[in-house]
């Protein structure tokens, strides 16, 4: 890596930084002696980190169809093929239905917002970066630190999940379930790939999700398509079902109190259990540094990444509803393995052979590519920390392929506490440990819409005209309002049911609420020791480090031939 010397580090709004043709240096020039190309690269100027003097070393190397299908990968999983039982029981079909629409609109919210703010500012640490910068440091260091301990205890948390959906074929000599010699096996097996996908570089991590997001579609669209043609009596056993389900048991369903009320609780409950679904949307974020044309790949990606995932989710929680009554009692088994699928459920009912094996492999892919894009996610967030100044400096060191191999390496290292499954005593730790998050993902949908807000009025004290970005919408900020508002709710009542007279439990209760607390310590001690101050809305920096439209974008050609603008179509 370069050694990379800042000359001088105070600019005037009219200065810019520039490279000496070796690479070697930074220094301030100014923009008339930047316009020749023969004095320096307008694109390397912009990558060397204003605040630290650090250069970003991730090159784009990954394509537009890789961006989609990241997003893809990461929120069509476990959720929809194991837990959309749980939703019907809990809310009835209607209600489930009700409630995965009502998040997929809080999802779209807060997803527009951080589209227009990664589109205008293509670069490294994402919506930690937006929200260091738009809000306050402090926010940035609180969101990211607890962002990367986050992923790295939930990578070995999926790879021992994945492992268990092994255990579905093998049961071990006696049948009495997977030994611990087998076990151990298998997560050294995962963990083996899991790394070496991600050292292999952006490109064949990029290539992998690709793959494993095509097998989810095929899987989600094969259920949905299966269990419609069932329901209308298509299956080996002749029955049509319809919506004879919506009328008995009912639309509603009511949970653990009876009546109308036990109804709004189950639409509640079931509220929070979508908004589980649709995590992992955000991380389209992480990508922005290391994707070809970002501005464009990032729009579209936006446009469509949505649309598709609402449509399974919606769609497979229809059919669901349609195929299998809420008071089912085999909705609410929990195996871990597709035993415990609505799908195969409701297939093997109907005499439908087979289907068991092939959900389970769809679930393991799930599982594997969950583990491998956390793995990926945390390795740039501590990336994009130390570039800020907030993580030590040497996180941010890259290969000349653009790997950051410091702060892969280190993330990587927590793979390790996957063995902790081998131990009883320890795997209960470290179900603890990973539950400590469950709220993070929305903390972090409250903080993106709470970013854009503040990057919306900047814009608008700074005089910008955000009708010329690549992607803005016409309807901000009421969209990010509704997200914040919405984040807000789920995170203050997602521990609910402990509330409910009879119900206490302290574990609960802590796993429900740890992380505001962990938040609001880790943010305080940030602003007291750097003495950070929340960003006047005329003094947000929107420029520093913003790649200029014409180094990292450009018109892709349009497709002639029919092949081609199916692939265009689709990606």
């Amino acid at each position: 890596m370069a050694c990379i010397k800042v000359i001088r580090t105070k600019m005037s709004s009219d200065e810019k930084l520039s490279y000496s043709p070796d690479k070697s240096v930074v220094e301030v020039v100014d923009p008339e002696k930047a316009a020749d190309k023969s004095y320096g690269g307008d694109y390397d100027s912009v990558k060397v980190d204003v605040k630290t003097g650090l250069y970003d070393g991730l090159q784009r190397n990954m394509k537009q169809r890789h961006v989609q299908m990241i997003a893809l990968a990461r929120t069509l999983g476990t959720g929809l093929f194991l837990g959309s039982g749980k939703a019907i029981a809990h809310a009835g079909p209607v209600g489930a239905l009700l409630a995965y629409i009502h998040v997929g609109t809080i999802c779209y919210c807060m997803l527009m917002s951080l589209g227009e703010m990664m589109c205008y500012m293509p670069i490294s640490g994402g919506y930690i970066h937006f929200a260091e910068r738009f809000i306050d440091p402090a926010m940035g260091f609180a969101l990211g630190w607890l962002q990367w301990y986050g992923g790295v205890v939930g990578l070995p948390t999926e790879l021992i999940s994945a492992t268990l959906i092994i255990g579905f074929w093998d049961t071990g000599p006696d049948g009495s379930g997977m030994p611990n010699s087998h076990l151990a096996g298998y997560l050294t097996l995962l963990m083996v790939l899991c790394a070496g996908v991600n050292f292999l570089g952006v490109r064949w991590f990029g290539e992998s999700e690709f793959g494993f997001a095509c097998i989810k579609i095929a899987l989600v669209l094969g259920c949905i398509i299966g269990g419609l043609v069932i329901d209308l009596g298509g299956g080996p056993s002749g029955e049509r079902i319809g919506f004879r389900y919506w009328k008995e048991p009912g639309a509603f369903a009511p949970f653990l109190l009876p009546g109308n009320t036990g109804k709004f609780l189950g639409w509640f409950q079931t509220l929070l259990q979508a908004a589980f679904s649709y995590l992992g949307m955000e991380s389209l974020a992480m990508t922005a540094a290391e994707v070809k044309n970002p501005r464009y790949a990032l729009a579209k990606a936006v446009r469509r990444v949505f649309y598709r995932i609402v449509m399974f989710y919606v769609l497979a929680i229809l059919i669901v509803g349609m195929l299998v009554p809420s008071n089912d009692s085999k909705l609410l088994q929990s195996t871990g393995t597709a035993a415990s699928s609505p799908f195969v459920l409701a297939m093997t009912r109907a005499g439908v052979k087979g289907l068991p094996s092939v959900i389970n492999a769809g679930v393991l892919t799930s599982a594997f590519s969950a583990g491998n894009s956390v793995l990926y996610g945390a390795s740039r967030q501590i990336y994009g920390l130390a570039l800020r100044g907030q993580a030590p400096r040497i996180f941010a060191k890259t290969t000349k392929a653009g790997l950051p191999f410091v702060a892969l390496s280190f993330s990587s290292v927590w793979i390790l506490l996957s063995y902790m499954a081998l131990s009883e005593g320890a795997s209960t730790v470290l179900n603890w440990l990973s539950n400590l998050t469950s709220i993070l993902g929305f903390i972090t949908w409250g903080i993106i819409s709470w970013t854009y807000i503040r990057f919306y009025n900047g814009i608008k004290a700074q005089g910008i005209d955000r009708t010329q970005f690549v992607y803005w919408n016409r309807f901000q900020p009421y969209p990010a309002y509704w997200a914040l508002t919405w984040s807000i709710v789920i995170i203050f009542f997602n521990g609910w049911p402990v509330f409910i007279k009879g119900d206490w439990d302290v574990s609960d209760f802590i796993i429900a609420y740890i992380n505001l607390p962990i938040f609001g310590v880790l943010y305080v001690v940030y602003k007291v020791l750097r003495k950070s101050r929340i960003v006047a809305p005329e003094k947000m920096d929107f420029h520093s480090n913003v790649p200029p439209p014409d180094t990292v974008d450009f018109n892709e050609p349009e497709p002639t031939s029919i092949g081609g603008k199916i692939w265009a179509w689709l990606f």
